[in-house]
Formats: structure tokens, sequence, C-alpha cells
């Protein structure tokens, strides 16, 4: 059984059970009441102090860095939830966050694990995450849940009013980029997903597209010289009319115009 490749930094804990006795099918999201990296959350004493009966540890941590670390193998099962059953079936990722309540994590973070999480539900064919708000059906798994909380099986907070809030925008994320469909507004999104969508806006820009209303200007603007567009595509010029101007952009028109005019 593979681990993810996301990880850069590996320290096993001796706090597991090798191995699992049930196909990895849920994932459980904690949270770790204290901001750190990876490497600081998977060095801590009480992952890597030997106990039987009191100790812990995790699968991955996901840092305040968006770093994210391997604690212990996916073919393993963690001592994290509280609930043998819950973790021999469960991938548990500990999430660095801030030690009081609503335990907020910052935006590396969040984005890192949403890439982790599309990356172990590829690898373990896992179609789709699906929550509820219900308890019950978390821990029951019913209509598919897949998705639980170390709240459900202990009197703990974990993981955090913060990240719980999310739960379901954090698995309408991941399905998406497993069905490979674009994100919708309201979506988290995270900064490559950002860089990839803007890459496809920027290339139908190219087009040089434009408004029959601004037709007349346009052809005056190039005449002029005022704009002089952006290379060239398929033998065409590309200016790019429906793009957003930055300052540079903006005062470099301004400039062009007023040298037409003889004032520059």
């Amino acid at each position: 059984m593979s681990n993810s490749p996301l990880a850069t930094y590996t320290r096993l804990s001796p706090n597991r059970t090798s191995p699992r006795n049930h196909a990895i099918d849920t994932i459980t999201i904690h949270c770790t009441g204290g901001q750190g990296t990876a490497k600081q959350i998977l060095d801590m004493a009480h992952f890597n102090t030997y106990d039987p009966k009191n100790g812990s540890s995790c699968n991955y941590a996901v840092g305040k860095d968006g770093s994210i670390g391997l604690g212990v193998d996916e073919g393993d099962r963690s001592w994290c939830s509280s609930n043998g059953a819950n973790d021999h079936r469960a991938i548990t990722i500990e999430v660095s966050s801030e030690s009081i309540s609503p335990y907020k994590v910052t935006e590396k973070a969040l984005a890192a694990l949403i890439d982790l999480l599309v990356d172990i539900c590829q690898r373990n064919g896992i179609k789709r995450l699906v929550w509820s708000e219900s308890k019950a059906d978390r821990v029951n798994h019913r209509g598919g849940c897949n998705m639980t909380c170390h709240r459900d099986f202990a009197a703990k907070a974990c993981p955090g009013d913060y990240l719980y809030a999310l739960e379901g925008d954090i698995a309408k994320s991941v399905n998406k980029r497993l069905n490979g469909q674009t994100i919708e507004e309201g979506e988290i999104v995270t900064y490559d997903q950002w860089k990839a969508f803007m890459g496809q806006y920027r290339a139908e820009l190219r087009k040089s597209d434009g408004g029959d209303w601004s037709k007349e200007a346009r052809e005056w603007a190039v005449n002029a010289g005022i704009v002089t567009g952006s290379g060239e595509v398929n033998g065409l010029p590309v200016y790019m009319w429906e793009d957003l101007s930055t300052r540079e952009q903006l005062i470099t028109v301004l400039y062009r115009f007023a040298k037409a005019i003889g004032q520059a």
C-alpha cells in the first residue's frame, strides 16, 4: 500500500497497529490545538513515546505552512480517534490549528489538506467524500458517509468548530477535483487551482474578442499606436481587449495618447 507523495517529512510513530484490518474508505480530520509545521507536529513527544494505553499517532500531519508529513503508513492503523474500528478504516490527518476555539487553521494548511485528500482518494479508490451533519450517519456510515470526527467517539472539541463547519465544503471541493470539474462560487479553491483557472481565462482572452460597441474606438487606438498588442496568434495580433488593466498598462496607454497629441 502506497503513501502520499505529497509528504515531504516522515517520522513513523511507534503507536500504531500493523497492519490495519479494514480497507481504507474513511477520512478523519483532526486539529492539533497548536500551530506548527508538519515536522514539528510529528516530532512531538506524545507521538514518539510508545504507550500502548494512552499513546497517540496519526497517518498524516498538515503544517501551518502547508507542509505535509507522514506519521503512520497508510497500511497501518493510527491511534488517533479514540476508536479502533474507525482508525482501522480511516486515514487520520492532524491539521495545525490555533490553540483556542474555534481552532482556526491557516489558508495554506487548508489548501494542503484538500490536496492531500484528493491524493488519498485517488490512490485508494474513494470515488467521493460524503459528509453528514448527523453523528449517527457518520459513525454508522449511513448514506455512504465516509467522513468522521474525533468528537464522534470521545468528549473532544476536535476537529474544532472552524474545520467542523467546513467539512461539507471540503468534501465538495475534493469531489469536484476527483471528477475533473470546475469550482463553483463559494467553494474552497487552492492556490494551484486558482493559477490553473487564471491560465485558462487568459488563454481565452488571447482571442482578442471585443464588443461591436467598441469596434470604432479599438480600430482608432490601434491605428494611432495607442494600443500595440502583445504578440501574435495564428498570424494575427493579440490585443486582449477584455483583459483587466494594470496601472502600468493604463499609464502606458495615457502616455502614448499624450505623445500622439503632442503633450509628451
